[in-house]
């Protein structure tokens, strides 16, 4: 990463932090508007970003974050509590578990897909070969892997 000493401070880029994070420029300037970040100082002469070790530190947060789906609502909420350090570890604690429960609860949505793709394509193989008895149990889990899919469910 290429820095800028800046009155004696090593900084950077906005293209540099860009590289860096896997956040584009575009994001960067957001999240500095949404207030995430920064204010982040400006060159005195070109007025282009100069980012910090500090800023570099929250972005590589935020980018972690962000891969992981995290809203900026909870972005905010995160670095707030991590400014605030271990008075806010509860809360912290209950931010990336709630996050982890959502993702839980995306991957037993994707394996229930996956399971359909599969048992879909036992069917057509077994259709493929003429095997009749292979193709009837096929069509009993593609029955079960629909009802996993939880789209046609019963009205009660």
């Amino acid at each position: 990463m290429r820095s800028v000493l800046l009155l004696g401070m090593t900084t950077f880029t906005i293209q540099d932090v860009s590289r860096h994070s896997g956040l584009s420029e575009p994001t960067l300037r957001y999240y500095e508007q949404a207030g995430l970040i920064g204010p982040i100082d400006r060159d005195e002469h070109s007025g282009h970003r100069r980012y910090d070790s500090e800023d570099l530190n929250a972005i590589e947060a935020l980018a972690c974050l962000r891969a992981v789906g995290v809203g900026i609502r909870d972005m905010r909420t995160y670095l707030a509590n991590r400014a605030r350090g271990h008075a806010a570890a509860a809360e912290q604690r209950d931010l990336l578990l709630r996050h982890a429960e959502r993702i839980e609860a995306e991957i037993t949505a994707q394996q229930a897909r996956l399971g359909y793709l599969r048992e879909k394509a036992a069917l057509w193989d077994a259709r493929h070969r003429g095997d009749t008895a292979a193709e009837a149990e096929a069509m009993r889990r593609v029955a079960d892997a629909v009802g996993g899919l939880g789209m046609l469910r019963t009205p009660r």
